[in-house]
């Protein structure tokens, strides 16, 4: 079927896009000559990860553990789950890790590394842990240049096996956009990781992962001496915020959402759609950037961009469409008549994706079947 016979809103998956965007993260990444190890929290989809490990990814990266168990069941093994352990997580980890899941953990404190040895102790059972390294003040880890960083390495090589490497995430590169100032940011992300590795083996300690990335860095990095891996996520689908640092463009986006005109308020200049935060999130992300764009950038059916009009606001399940510069649209009603089919390009392809339980995939505008499911939960 086309697009047309669905109903909306839906979330639509680009697969020529998301293909070129799958293949051309894992050619740099084999060109820079470092595993890559994707992160899956941004689509939550097996159909996806799957058409990433096909591509050469090795291992994933997720969020939630809710998302390991999802991914296990489906037959990946290599999995990083990348959020701090806490104790009362450790029951749902360690069940993983019991019925043959090659999981890592992380810790970035005295306290979980603690709590994560005390639990391997009381219940024989061995985790593989990486410490999560600070390397740009944008979110957790623990500083490279730390003694925080070597007691914790201690603690967690009481039992052999259990420090497993070090892992980085320069999430502040997503404030960034210039290529200039995201190279300088990877190297800052690869040299800080790396010294905290060499840093652990000066003391005797092992350390034989080195993880780093995230999609701008991965994009810039110029080289990735003494890295492992990098992982990345929203590079499968891009965004608006991805397109604004300057890692795409806007035609790199592959998820978009689907949506409707139920109505006008012609004295206004505004079209209604069926498409509010319910659909596309209160994500928004671009407010801060160069360049606003509401709650979604406007395409037609077939996916070309509608320059000037964005979806200004949105209620729970209503989005207002208009021009970004209102010009008294008297003729609104004639551009947009009742019953259009629009796409509206995501601020964030992660918080957008979130709101629907399925993606369909679509080849220009034919619907592929079946649709690909998604996972909840946590």
């Amino acid at each position: 079927m086309t697009i047309h016979e669905l109903t909306t809103p839906a979330a639509l998956v680009d697969t020529t896009r998301m293909t070129r965007n799958i293949q051309t993260m894992q050619q740099r990444m084999n060109y820079l000559g470092v595993a890559f190890r994707p992160h899956v929290k941004t689509t939550k989809c097996i159909a996806i990860a799957q058409a990433q490990i096909a591509a050469g990814a090795k291992g994933i990266t997720v969020s939630t553990l809710k998302e390991a168990e999802q991914f296990f069941a489906a037959g990946i093994n290599d999995i990083l789950y990348a959020v701090g352990m806490v104790a009362p997580k450790l029951n749902q980890a360690a069940a993983l890790i019991q019925r043959g899941c090659a999981l890592k953990i992380i810790a970035d404190s005295v306290e979980s590394a603690s709590a994560i040895m005390a639990y391997s102790e009381a219940h024989k059972l061995t985790f593989e842990v990486w410490i999560e390294i600070d390397t740009d003040g944008h979110r957790s880890g623990v500083k490279p240049a730390s003694e925080e960083l070597i007691t914790i390495g201690h603690i967690l090589n009481r039992h052999k096996r259990t420090l497993g490497g070090v892992m980085t995430h320069a999430g502040s590169s997503y404030d960034l956009n210039t290529p200039a100032a995201l190279q300088i940011l990877a190297e800052q992300e690869r040299s800080l990781c790396v010294l905290a590795a060499s840093r652990l083996r000066a003391t005797g300690l092992p350390c034989p992962n080195v993880s780093i990335g995230s999609t701008p860095t991965a994009l810039s990095a110029q080289q990735l001496e003494d890295v492992t891996e990098v992982r990345a996520g929203v590079y499968v689908f891009y965004d608006l915020v991805m397109s604004n640092v300057g890692v795409c463009s806007v035609n790199d986006i592959a998820l978009s959402v689907l949506t409707t005109v139920i109505g006008h308020q012609v004295d206004k200049g505004w079209a209604i759609v069926d498409a509010g935060w319910m659909a596309m999130s209160r994500d928004r992300g671009t407010q801060k950037q160069s360049n606003d764009y509401g709650y979604g950038q406007v395409c037609d059916a077939s996916g070309r961009v509608i320059e000037g009009y964005q979806l200004i606001a949105a209620n729970q399940e209503h989005g207002i469409l208009s021009q970004v510069k209102p010009d008294n649209d008297q003729v609104i009603t004639a551009r947009f008549p009742v019953g259009t089919q629009l796409r509206i390009l995501p601020n964030h392809a992660c918080a957008t994706g979130a709101q629907f339980p399925s993606y369909h995939p679509i080849n220009d505008q034919q619907v592929i079947s079946p649709a690909w499911d998604r996972f909840y939960g946590w």
